[in-house]
């Protein structure tokens, strides 16, 4: 029995599966989950319909889970297309970071360097949420469990 409140078991095995050092990406309800990360990347689909899961709900199970080293963040670059001009703040992130903690890295990245990231080849899981706010993608990487 799982003393956790991660109950979910593709999302259990594809964590147990990764290691520190691996990312994970949770992926609002626009982000291309098909070709968005490596193609062999675990995807875990948790988007039942609009704003169910959402990647707060997520965020809020994983952390107790696994340990934390790093998160990345899309923003807006100021490229043609972005629904929201550079430099604002985003408000899905605030949530993330009190989730978080200070002690977790921070990078905020452009919605193109964001795509390089999670499509690189430690990305091991992606999980499609259906968060639909916009710039509410999250890439975070595994640390190393404490004791």
């Amino acid at each position: 029995m799982l003393r956790y409140t991660l109950l979910h078991p593709g999302l259990a095995a594809a964590l147990a599966a990764a290691g520190h050092g691996s990312r994970v990406l949770l992926a609002d309800a626009n982000y291309p989950h098909s070709t968005g990360v490596r193609a062999g990347a675990e995807r875990v689909h948790l988007n039942l319909r609009p704003d169910l899961v959402t990647v707060d709900q997520v965020l809020e199970v994983l952390v107790e889970a696994v340990p934390v080293e790093s998160a990345s963040v899309m923003v807006p670059g100021g490229v043609a297309g972005d629904v929201a001009p550079a430099g604002e703040p985003v408000p899905a992130h605030a949530g993330y970071r009190t989730v978080l903690g200070p002690h977790v890295g921070w990078h905020e990245l452009d919605r193109f360097a964001f795509y390089e990231a999670a499509r690189s080849d430690d990305v091991a899981l992606l999980v499609a949420t259906g968060d639909q706010r916009v710039y509410a993608n999250l890439l975070l990487t595994i640390g190393v469990r404490q004791g």
